[in-house]
């Protein structure tokens, strides 16, 4: 019963948020100057921490791997690079959408 009243909780917050939001239309246009760009700094950064600690990972778990079986190298390299690559592409879209959004 407990957990039944704590979904409907967060169920009735999430249906009141939005109409907070929406009323604060009017001061939302004096902090526009210096949010959005601050948006785009936080959400770039956020991006490029994460996909710098799962590229270390996975080059991690390249090494381990070809350390315990080395030959098992040439198999495992293209993979590796691909995993690395969309890692790569999706800290890019992350820089196409922070510019789109901060109108860059």
């Amino acid at each position: 019963m407990k957990k039944l009243s704590s979904i409907s909780w967060a169920w009735v917050l999430g249906m009141l948020m939005p109409v907070a939001a929406f009323a604060e239309e009017a001061a939302h246009a004096a902090t526009s100057q210096w949010s959005a760009p601050l948006g785009v700094c936080l959400g770039m950064g956020i991006a490029v921490f994460a996909g710098a600690m799962a590229q270390g990972r996975i080059g991690a778990a390249y090494m381990e791997g070809v350390s315990r079986n080395p030959s098992a190298q040439p198999a495992m390299f293209t993979p590796f690079i691909l995993a690395l690559a969309f890692v790569e592409a999706m800290i890019l879209f992350t820089f196409v959408v922070v510019c789109i959004m901060g109108k860059f």
